[in-house]
């Protein structure tokens, strides 16, 4: 347990001595400054109304009570300021830590925050149009991650992809192939201003005409353009899923948008929303009430051609994600699509359940460079770079830890260069050369045939200098950053976090000798300090899905 998680406990039995509950909005964090301590609580000042005491008195209590009953790990309890209640833990308990780390291994930071709850994520969800180009690349890494993170503590987690299958976008992509095929036989048929023009789409009519000759020219047209359609994204969806395998990124569940037009659940999810009096015609269309669920207006759900819009077939598909029994949504969309949530979070009301209930990720554009100048992604065009190309270059590893780099709403700027350097300006570089640093250390150790005898509670007590102290407390956050990256559903701070272990692990590597320091004890506790770091940076390598080499 985190030293904060451990201070919420002695602080919620305490208050309730004084016969009130920990407040919802208790600050319980390490203070910006050492000088502070290692814990600080505004908790005084949040219950001075309810004790109807001034925030000083109430922390002159609080501290007396906690003395008396929590002792142990407390070195001391200062009150600063208006009422702030600040605690020192004792070197005890953090060089505990090691011993806790060791003990759990590889469920160190574990957690049931969760507690079961049912939880499906869908991302990525690209067109099966064209290749995934880095911009899904960062939705899969975010996604892929944030799965694990969530499984890590204690959720019920199901991933998935929603095939967009049907619609105009999959008939302009037969038009787009069907085109290109019947210029390969002399035609000359323009390609239209819509449709997709990337080499893939030549590609793609090669392998019709390999395998089906001129036999294409003899179909009607639209039947000719409906066979390229699905044999287009079929070849697409083949690559999209091999190349997410490749970055290491496996949906349990692919959902085809086809299926809810084949089974009629689109037309009955609308039937449903009109027995609520929530859909009405307007002008020959059909009209979803979503401003009275807090949309800025109403939205089509069918146009007065008789078509369906996307957000029809989008309501029906959440619908369904309800009804498989999931208690909370996770969609991770392009920014583009930010004006969207409001609606589809209506769209979950009206189907019964709070808005919370839909929770949206927004992945904002990546920038990639290369020698300095940003590279176009637009599938129309054709001048795109894609997912595969970024993973033959840099690698999965790379690619994952920098599109985790930052928040997933914020603009992200790729540096091939940089992400391809062997070098400490690499950040996952950074990273992972602590973890194989650590390994190579305990190699010589068995080359020198340097046993580790002792047992780890009999000498982690020599681990005393103050980095040492200062690594143990960043080890013991390992559990808080994982729980904040779960509840603000971000798996961003993981990443920094390691950077900052990393970084210390690096300074306490050049500064202070392991196996070569001057007692048997003390080589003894700080094997058994890198073999607490190397398991963490392990742990959070991981929940990036990013590897933890033993050699570099």
């Amino acid at each position: 347990m985190s030293a904060t998680l451990v201070i919420r406990e002695i602080l919620k039995d305490t208050v309730s001595i004084l016969g009130v509950e920990l407040p919802k909005k208790v600050q319980i964090e390490p203070p910006r400054e050492k000088k502070f301590g290692d814990i600080a609580t505004n908790i005084a000042m949040l219950l001075a109304s309810t004790l109807k005491d001034s925030p000083r008195n109430i922390a002159k209590k609080i501290k007396d009570l906690i003395l008396e009953r929590h002792s142990t790990h407390i070195e001391k309890i200062d009150i600063a300021g208006p009422g702030f209640i600040n605690f020192f833990l004792s070197k005890s308990f953090w060089q505990s830590e090691v011993l806790k780390i060791l003990n759990k291994g590889e469920d160190y930071g574990r957690s049931d925050l969760g507690m079961g709850k049912k939880v499906l994520v869908e991302y990525v969800s690209a067109n099966p149009t064209g290749p995934l180009h880095v911009g899904h690349g960062r939705g899969a890494a975010v996604g892929d991650s944030l799965a694990r993170i969530l499984k890590f503590c204690g959720y019920e987690v199901t991933t998935e992809y929603y095939i967009n299958d049907a619609g105009r976008q999959i008939t302009l992509l037969g038009k787009s192939i069907y085109i290109r095929y019947k210029q390969l036989f002399g035609f000359e048929d323009e390609i239209c201003d819509d449709c997709y023009k990337g080499e893939y789409i030549i590609d793609i009519a090669n392998k019709i005409k390999q395998e089906l000759g001129d036999a294409l020219l003899k179909k009607e047209p639209n039947d000719a353009i409906q066979f390229c359609s699905q044999f287009g994204q079929d070849l697409i969806l083949e690559q999209i899923k091999q190349d997410l395998k490749n970055f290491r990124v496996l949906h349990e569940n692919w959902f085809s948008e086809k299926s809810l037009v084949a089974e009629n659940f689109v037309d009955k999810t609308i039937e449903l929303l009109k027995q609520k009096g929530l859909v009405y015609e307007k002008e020959g269309a059909l009209w979803f009430s979503s401003s009275k669920f807090g949309d800025d207006k109403d939205r089509v759900l069918k146009k007065s051609s008789g078509d369906l819009t996307y957000f029809a077939s989008d309501i029906a598909y959440h619908k369904d994600k309800l009804d498989r029994g999931f208690d909370l949504l996770i969609d991770i969309w392009g920014a583009d699509h930010h004006g969207y949530i409001p609606r589809m979070k209506a769209a979950i009301c009206a189907l019964g359940r709070d808005k919370q209930d839909l929770q949206v990720i927004l992945i904002q554009l990546v920038n990639l460079l290369r020698g300095g100048k940003q590279v176009s992604m637009s599938t129309r065009s054709g001048e795109f770079v894609t997912l595969e190309e970024v993973l033959n270059e840099v690698g999965p590893d790379a690619a994952r830890f920098i599109f985790l780099s930052r928040k997933s709403d914020s603009h992200l700027d790729f540096d091939l260069e940089l992400a391809k350097q062997r070098t400490m300006e690499n950040p996952v570089y950074y990273v992972q050369y602590a973890h194989a640093r650590i390994c190579s250390v305990f190699a010589k150790a068995k080359e020198r045939h340097i046993d580790i005898s002792m047992k780890p509670n009999e000498v982690i007590n020599y681990l005393t200098l103050d980095l040492e102290i200062d690594i143990l407390k960043k080890l013991n956050e390992f559990q808080d950053i994982v729980l904040t990256c779960a509840r603000i559903l971000s798996p961003h701070m993981l990443t920094f976090y390691l950077m900052e272990l990393a970084g210390m692990f690096h300074q306490y590597y050049n500064k202070c000798p392991v196996l070569g320091a001057e007692q048997k004890e003390l080589i003894f506790a700080r094997c058994y300090l890198l073999m607490a770091i190397r398991q963490v940076i392990a742990q959070g390598l991981y929940l990036l899905g990013v590897n933890a080499p033993e050699r570099m």
